[in-house]
């Protein structure tokens, strides 16, 4: 699969809306990209600076299945095995769905 550095974040978007709220159908050409979006994959998270080793890392508030929300352009879109996905900063997430 993929596997993130540092504050890096993988997320798999959700689908688009096929319909609308009034129930008329959407066009392909008229679908906004969905900001929600499930967590696929997570960095170890940035070195803590003056901390008791080398290794000891910022530990990460998101874990892989999350489904979260981000902002509208966050990240960069990939295509990793057939999968469209989105690399983003971990601060580029907006917050957690529970």
């Amino acid at each position: 699969m993929i596997r993130p550095t540092t504050d890096r974040v993988v997320v798999k978007r959700d689908d688009a809306e096929e319909k609308s709220a009034g129930g008329i159908f959407i066009p392909d050409s008229g679908k906004e990209k969905p900001s929600r979006g499930t967590v696929v994959a997570v960095g170890p998270g940035p070195l803590l600076k003056g901390g008791d080793s080398a290794t000891a890392r910022e530990p990460r508030d998101v874990k892989v299945g999350d489904k979260v929300l981000f902002g509208k352009y966050a990240g960069a879109e990939v295509e990793v095995e057939g999968q469209k996905l989105v690399i983003m900063s971990h601060g580029d997430l907006l917050c957690v769905f529970e």
